[in-house]
């Protein structure tokens, strides 16, 4: 082909996609650094700037906009979920990856709200996977789902927050509130699933499978993990791989050699175990 032909096909080839723009807040300048450095391998990643601080990373939002925030959550004067708390109440916000030195189980809302994190000190691998995701949800216009998946998050993090001491004779604060929804994330979109709606659920590795009337949804959490957040007032452990909603419960039969098995009004059958038999019965009022 002549180089005309080819200087034709350039032009009528599709345009290039813009760069996607990042911004890194972070009070600490080697964690800047860092980012700065394991973003720069990423050519359709741009940086926008560093902020030491949440004022300043409000006003650089203020000036431009970004695609994506790497937010460090611990900070002081204003913490990264205060500027989290501003960005998601925007009809179109940044999406969000937290960036923190909680320990596993400390980021348990991150994983069942849908919420991407990386652990300091940075691991590559995990960038990759969250500038991959962040990259499929913008292609996917999911910047109001995230934004709510964001509220349900602080949402849980205030209920959790023990309230300030008061003085004598004033009531205890109240135990932290559990979740009534579940943010799931698929290959670049985020669906909000009412705890409520769920029949029950099953364990799948590091998956949970949730049945839904006419549906599964598979959510990448532990069983173990998610039964921590869960009301057991409306779910009960039934067998080390299935909980239940307790409204659910309609019959138990008994297989022999301690294996049973619970009807459910959605009509699936689920297994119990002789461990957890005897906690079903009184809930079902037949101890």
């Amino acid at each position: 082909m002549s180089a005309a032909a080819n200087a034709d096909a350039d032009a009528t080839a599709a345009p290039a996609m813009p760069p996607l723009r990042a911004l890194i807040v972070d009070d600490e300048e080697p964690g800047r650094v860092n980012l700065r450095y394991a973003l720069a391998e990423y050519p359709r990643w741009h940086l926008a700037g560093e902020c030491a601080s949440v004022a300043a990373a409000r006003a650089l939002l203020a000036a431009e906009p970004v695609d994506l925030v790497l937010l460090d959550v611990q900070m002081p004067r204003e913490n990264g979920l205060a500027l989290a708390r501003e960005l998601c109440q925007l009809a179109e916000p940044p999406l969000l990856v937290f960036v923190t030195a909680f320990n596993a189980y400390a980021v348990d809302a991150f994983e069942v709200h849908a919420l991407d994190y990386l652990l300091k000190p940075i691991d590559d691998l995990r960038l990759a996977q969250a500038l991959e995701r962040a990259e499929a949800m913008l292609a996917q216009r999911q910047r109001a789902a995230y934004g709510q998946a964001v509220r349900a998050f602080l949402a849980a993090q205030d209920a959790a927050r023990p309230a300030a001491p008061g003085g004598a004779g004033q009531a205890a604060a109240p135990a932290a509130e559990h979740w009534r929804q579940l943010n799931v994330r698929s290959v670049g979109r985020i669906e909000c699933i009412q705890l409520d709606q769920v029949h029950w659920i099953g364990a799948a590795g590091n998956y949970v499978e949730l049945h839904l009337a006419g549906r599964l949804v598979l959510h990448r959490v532990p069983i173990g993990r998610l039964e921590r957040h869960l009301d057991p007032q409306h779910f009960l452990r039934v067998h080390r791989g299935a909980i239940v909603r307790v409204d659910q419960l309609l019959a138990l039969a008994v297989l022999g050699d301690g294996n049973y098995e619970l009807s459910l009004l959605s009509g699936a059958r689920v297994p119990v175990s002789e461990r957890h038999v005897q906690a079903l019965r009184q809930r079902m009022g037949c101890a």
